[in-house]
Order: C-alpha cells, then sequence, then structure tokens
C-alpha cells in the first residue's frame, strides 16, 4: 500500500501546519460559506453522543477537587463539542437539604474506587499499568503545550495541544484533549487556515470515543465526527465539507474496528502513558478512515535536547505502522518525549517529500496537579 500510515498521521495531526505544501494558489483568506452553521450540524452524531461539562467543587475535606456532574448542561454556545443533555426539571429542596445532600455527593466521589478493565493482552503488555490505567497518569487538567513548526528553516505555522476540564460522554468520564494550529508568516499568504480537533478519551479505558473535527481554510471548510462504539465494535465517521470548485459534499463511513483501539489524534497522547526505555517497543491499535492499523515504536536513545521551551533530558521514539500483518517502515521520524514521569512530546520531526517539517515545544504549561 504505497499510502503508508505517516501519510495519514501527517495529513491529518500536522496537516493544519504544512497546509501551504499539499495547496497550490493564492487564496489568502479563509473561504466564506453562509449556511456554515447547517455545515456544523451532524444530525446522527448529535442523536448518538450527548457530552457534559461538569463543574468542579473548590472546597473538600481532603483538598483535592472534585468533579460534579452540573445540574445545568452547558448551552451549545458555550459548547464546541457534541450535543447537550437536556435539562430536566427538580423539585425545589430547603436550602439545608440541598447543602447535605452535595456534601453527600461529593463524600461518595472522594470514596468511589477507580474501575479498570483487562489491559491489551495481545499488544500493549501491563508493564506500567494496573488494567488500562497506567501507574502515573501524565495528563494534567490545563496542560498547555504550544509549538513552532517549521519548513525549509522558515516558521510554517503553530500548533497548540491542550487537555481541557473533563467531560462526561454518555454519562462516562473522559478526558478532554484539543489541537489546534494555524499558518503564520509567510505561508499565511499562499494558504490560510485555522483549524482544530476536539478529542475525548474515556479515564477508565483510555479508548477514544468521540473527536470532532473543525476546518477552516482557504480552499475548504470541513466538519467531521468519529464515533468508537465498545458495545458494537464499530466505528462511524461523518463529515461534510465545502469546496470552491465542489460545492457542499457528504460522506460517512462505518467499519467494524478491534476493542482497545485509538484514533489518528488520540494516538499522539496515547503514547505518552507507556514507559519507555532505550531498546523497549510498544504497540497499539489505530482506526482511520475504514481501515485498521497496528502502530509500533521502538525507543532507540536518549538525547538531551534544547528548545524554546527550555532544556529537556528525552527518550526518542523511532515509529512504524502494520497493516493486515505487514510492517511499513515510516522512514526518517522521530518523536522526543520527554524522560519523565509526564512525557512531554518535545519535539516531531520528519522528512517529506521535500525537506523536513519540525514541530518543537516553545512553551509548556504543566497543567493543575
Amino acid at each position: 500500500m504505497k499510502k503508508i500510515f505517516f501519510s495519514q498521521f501527517t495529513r491529518k495531526i500536522l496537516k493544519s501546519v504544512f497546509a501551504v505544501l499539499l495547496f497550490a494558489g493564492c487564496a489568502n483568506q479563509l473561504l466564506k460559506y453562509e449556511k456554515v452553521e447547517h455545515l456544523k450540524k451532524i444530525d446522527e452524531f448529535d442523536q448518538q453522543v450527548k457530552i457534559v461539562t461538569p463543574v468542579v467543587s473548590p472546597v473538600v475535606s481532603s483538598g483535592v477537587p472534585v468533579e460534579v456532574p452540573s445540574a445545568t448542561p452547558v448551552s451549545p454556545t458555550q459548547s464546541k463539542i457534541g450535543s447537550i443533555e437536556p435539562q430536566k426539571k427538580l423539585p425545589s429542596e430547603p436550602k439545608e437539604s440541598q447543602k447535605k445532600k452535595k456534601k453527600k455527593i461529593i463524600h461518595e466521589e472522594v470514596l468511589k474506587p477507580v474501575v479498570s478493565t483487562q489491559h491489551e493482552p495481545e499488544l500493549e503488555g501491563e508493564q506500567g499499568f494496573i488494567g488500562r490505567r497506567p501507574l502515573k497518569d501524565p495528563f494534567r487538567v490545563n496542560e498547555k503545550i504550544v509549538y513552532s513548526v517549521t519548513y525549509l528553516g522558515m516558521t510554517a505555522g503553530a500548533l497548540t495541544m491542550e487537555m481541557k476540564p473533563f467531560v462526561e460522554v454518555n454519562g462516562r468520564k473522559s478526558y478532554q484533549f484539543q489541537m489546534s494550529a494555524e499558518t503564520k508568516s509567510i505561508f499565511s499568504s499562499i494558504y490560510t487556515l485555522d483549524d482544530y480537533v476536539v478529542n475525548l478519551i474515556d479515564y477508565e479505558t483510555l479508548i477514544p470515543s468521540v473527536f470532532t473535527l473543525h476546518v477552516r481554510e482557504s480552499k475548504q471548510l470541513r466538519e467531521a465526527r468519529y464515533l468508537f462504539d465498545r458495545n458494537k465494535g464499530q466505528v462511524t465517521y461523518w463529515e461534510k465539507k465545502v469546496t470552491e470548485k465542489d460545492g457542499e459534499q457528504e460522506k460517512k463511513l462505518q467499519w467494524e474496528a478491534p476493542d482497545y483501539t485509538q484514533n489518528v489524534f488520540s494516538a499522539v497522547q496515547y503514547m505518552r502513558v507507556f514507559s519507555w526505555e532505550v531498546g523497549t517497543e510498544h504497540a497499539f491499535r489505530v482506526a482511520d478512515d475504514g481501515q485498521n492499523l497496528v502502530f509500533h515504536a521502538k525507543a532507540i536513545r536518549k538525547e538531551k535536547i534544547k528548545v524554546d521551551a527550555g532544556e529537556f533530558d528525552t527518550i526518542v521514539l523511532n515509529p512504524q505502522v502494520q497493516l493486515r500483518g505487514v510492517a511499513k517502515p515510516m522512514g526518517d521520524i522521530f518523536v522526543w518525549l520527554s524522560d519523565d514521569d509526564r512525557k512531554y512530546i518535545i519535539k516531531i520531526e520528519g522528512k517529506i517529500k521535500i525537506g523536513t517539517l519540525v514541530l518543537e515545544a516553545d512553551e509548556i504549561k504543566p497543567g493543575i496537579d
């Protein structure tokens, strides 16, 4: 298969920072479309997915904030993702009774154990995990990393990875990761973009359930939704887009996928949950574009590097992909993770058809411990 995984990986994860390489033209304004709200609405997805943003209680007996589901779900204008559970009317209670009830909920949440499920038996191994939960969770709410992306020695764009506050997806606590990108400097005059993706990963299983992709560029507008239904072992992908050439188009893909499957966006974060030492190899499943792949990575060396965000001891990974049992080398592509419990992605470097694309961390905000 000529279209190897990294072409998909870069096109979908890093596409938004080197789109100038994929498109020709001189447009420097975002494409305008008067039915943009219609484009964002994907009814079938909205009927199956309910996303609620919890509120956080600032005071508990242990001194640790505990998330309690909000009685008033946020409105669609307040949330960029999914559909919102309708508000339920509750009978009024005396204020004193409400206070006691709230304290009881907080106490139960503090004592409630984490329910872990079986770890991937064939690929991932159990080292560093209890069930599917890592012994050391690398993620923190409000973590934010800003990267510069360079091509041919010039700054082509900026990419930001963030972990937003937890949400509930169909009643299950989930990590909320957001990745956004924009072109910079001379590249903006050639091709303008403002893209972001929100990826929701189940807290207990570390399996992504949903991602929503929003693309605003010079020549296209696109809305995409991804849903992995573990009960059915099925992935559904919806897409609506508008281009200057072809107007509005719709696409839907549905295929069976094994349990434990990541998507191309969650794969970036999922690399961070493993324990890495030189010579260590890890693998996990990835579903994308109607296909089921196996992502492999090997830690090849340790290296101290300096970027704008600081100086870091790192461990360098070299990835490859397997499709239908056949390994496909990914070429000269390397990922630098910080050699600590957080495993920040410090740098990604990959050779493309012409030149090398480099992503480096400019700023790291560690988030809330």
